[in-house]
């Protein structure tokens, strides 16, 4: 029997109404083998973990066109720790200024994808991150 797909749980968090992106991105990771939970708008942190543990979620996916990227990551991260799920990968894409790149690295965010990043970038960080 053939390795499981990578698992990826895509959110969008908070207030952002634009998921075209989102949307773009999931077909990409679909098209290179990826199995993905797309949740929808308007989805509130502590949903979005509760939502990754139920489906067993390799990475943690946000896509963030609102600015807020900084408190909610921080939120995530927080989560993640409390219920100790700490080994999903964490990624996050969007309006992302060059200057947040750093905090969120120190936060523990593993991946950070600013608008304009090739989805193929995406794709084959998640493949060589991503634990199955």
């Amino acid at each position: 029997m053939g390795k499981r797909k990578i698992r990826v749980l895509l959110a969008k968090p908070g207030l952002d109404g634009h998921d075209r992106g989102a949307k773009v991105v999931a077909h990409a990771m679909r098209e290179a083998g990826m199995e993905v939970i797309y949740t929808g708008l308007h989805q509130s942190v502590p949903s979005i973990v509760n939502q990754a543990i139920q489906e067993d979620a390799d990475v943690i996916g946000l896509s963030i066109m609102s600015g807020a990227h900084i408190p909610i990551c921080r939120k995530l991260m927080e989560l993640v720790e409390e219920q100790n799920i700490g080994d999903k990968l964490i990624v996050v894409g969007g309006v992302i200024p060059n200057k947040d790149i750093p905090t969120l690295k120190d936060i523990g965010v593993k991946g950070i994808f600013p608008g304009g990043v090739h989805f193929d970038e995406i794709v084959k960080f998640i493949g060589e991150n991503a634990t199955k």
